[in-house]
């Protein structure tokens, strides 16, 4: 068993007599507390803080002030609305009664007044005070999961969730922790094989065999890791067991998309829109649709609903603006990536949005400043380190894209080539030709070894012969090897390199004997 952190905070129980004094002050409350309930179930806050304002329960204190910073909410939502249209008008809602809520609990004990004053003070970005109230109030109440979605909020990178996990008051084999490491690394879309691993162990008979939440989060993971066949499969079996089941159907309609699995994705955004138009996650879905039918004025409609629906929809904001790079209206895109980067700064997608629309109005700089923070966050991202080395390509800063294309190597396909021919285009503008020849003798080795037709390394071949031919000891049978093959097919360059070919053996016959090892190797073979 994994032993505790030293610093991470025990579970706490409460004493018997607190306990018993707490329970006797909620039972005399009992009937008003029933009532608030039933006003905060239908939405009357105000009502609700009526009539809590003399209960003296924690429960009591807890309704009352969750109903205040709903009805809070709720107000500044409506101000901020009132300014649509306008230049001043913030980014987002601002709550200007969260300091106040924060003082009225500032010196809470209670598992949910703790989960409160963390969500207000993740609310005014004070998020490492947020962290260790929320952890408190986990030690408190491990049960609370909307305390676990509010941590996972404020955690910014795997790496800072790895150090948290440390810290929780439960181990890592507790099954809230699995859930939650799986979770938060889908929002960060950063999970591995090890969350799939987690996802079919919570799946198991021991634990939550027929949970469709946890299926959908295994189909999530699958997604994020580009298995888009198995998540599929996966999105399929959730709807047999719930056909009308409307999470995650957005991310079930992102795979059709990148399958272009049209017919299947036309069906389900009929079916679903049927069953209810005003959900956000269907608006995504028929929006999808519509953009794989390149009717992307259509899909723009449907994304904005999916936004006036819940402005914190974030896939939403991100597809859109995907939806106006198409439509060359870089403009709109910025605007629609910018609501999504002020949604979640966590989300990549919408940096690297950024990016592409202000590289199609070439401001190259501007882009570089967004696919940095794009590549920060998912730092093994082949597109992001290509779209980065094409930026330096452009303001003619050879070397930094050299090093970004060299990192873009690192997670690419080993059978990758256009990667490889672009460094070799960079080096021979750098004037550094022994390095150029060694990625042009790559793209023929990838391609020989792949079976690929002529066509696809011809130029790198003759490349190679003709830095082979010119260089002192040059590997001549190599040059020549590679030059007949090139001669002997139907490409482009098929007669410079049937050129080449007589000028080698002109340069052979005109060599000395004994000059080097190649010449008499040549000599041989001829």
């Amino acid at each position: 068993m994994t032993p505790m952190h030293p610093h991470a905070p025990r579970l706490a129980t409460q004493p018997e007599d607190d306990r018993a004094f707490e329970l006797e002050k909620e039972m005399q409350e009992e009937d008003v507390l029933i009532a608030a309930r039933a006003c905060m179930d239908s939405k009357e806050f105000a009502r609700a803080i009526y009539l809590l304002r003399d209960c003296k329960s924690t429960k009591a204190r807890f309704l009352c002030t969750y109903s205040h910073f709903i009805a809070s909410e709720k107000r500044s939502q409506r101000d901020w609305h009132k300014l649509d249209n306008n230049r001043h008008q913030p980014p987002v809602p601002i709550n200007k009664s969260l300091h106040d809520l924060l003082e009225s609990v500032g010196d809470a004990t209670d598992p949910w007044l703790l989960f409160l004053k963390a969500l207000f003070l993740s609310r005014l970005t004070r998020r490492e005070e947020a962290i260790e109230n929320v952890l408190l109030s986990i030690a408190g109440y491990p049960w609370n999961w909307s305390c676990w979605i509010l941590l996972g909020s404020c955690i910014g990178d795997g790496e800072e969730l790895s150090s948290l996990l440390q810290l929780l008051p439960l181990l890592p084999s507790h099954p809230l922790v699995q859930l939650f490491q799986i979770k938060t690394l889908n929002e960060l879309h950063n999970p591995s094989e090890h969350e799939l691993n987690l996802c079919d162990r919570l799946l198991t008979r021991d634990f939550f065999p027929q949970s469709l939440w946890v299926m959908s989060l295994r189909a999530c993971v699958l997604y994020h890791l580009h298995d888009f066949g198995q998540a599929e499969v996966q999105f399929d079996r959730i709807l047999a067991f719930d056909p009308y089941r409307i999470d995650d159907i957005d991310i079930f309609s992102n795979i059709l998309y990148v399958t272009d699995n049209r017919l299947k994705l036309s069906k389900l955004a009929h079916e679903f829109l049927e069953l209810d138009k005003d959900r956000p996650e269907v608006c995504c879905l028929v929006g999808n649709h519509y953009s794989l039918r390149a009717e992307h004025e259509k899909a723009v409609k449907y994304f904005r609903r999916a936004t006036q629906l819940d402005r914190t929809y974030l896939s939403a904001w991100t597809l859109m603006g995907h939806e106006y790079v198409e439509m060359k209206n870089s403009h709109a895109a910025i605007e629609a990536y910018r609501r999504a980067v002020d949604v979640n700064r966590k989300d990549y997608r919408a940096w690297y949005g950024l990016g592409q629309a202000y590289e199609l109005l070439s401001m190259h700089h501007y882009a570089l400043h967004y696919y940095q923070h794009a590549t920060a966050l998912r730092p093994y991202d082949v597109r992001l380190w290509q779209a980065q080395g094409i930026c330096y390509e452009e303001i003619r800063r050879y070397r930094e894209a050299i090093e970004c294309l060299k990192r873009a190597l690192i997670p690419a396909d080993p059978h990758e080539i256009t990667i490889n021919l672009k460094l070799a285009k960079l080096h021979q503008l750098l004037d550094e030709p022994a390095e150029a020849i060694a990625y042009h003798r790559r793209v023929v080795e990838v391609c020989q070894a792949d079976l690929r037709p002529i066509q696809d390394y011809a130029k790198s071949s003759i490349e190679v012969a003709e830095y082979q031919l010119h260089i002192p000891n040059g590997d001549l049978l190599l040059a020549r090897e590679y030059l007949e093959r090139v001669a002997g097919s139907n490409t482009e360059e098929a007669s410079q390199a049937s050129e080449l070919l007589k000028a080698m053996r002109v340069a052979v016959q005109n060599k000395v004997p004994g000059d080097s090892e190649e010449t008499d190797r040549e000599k041989e073979h001829e």
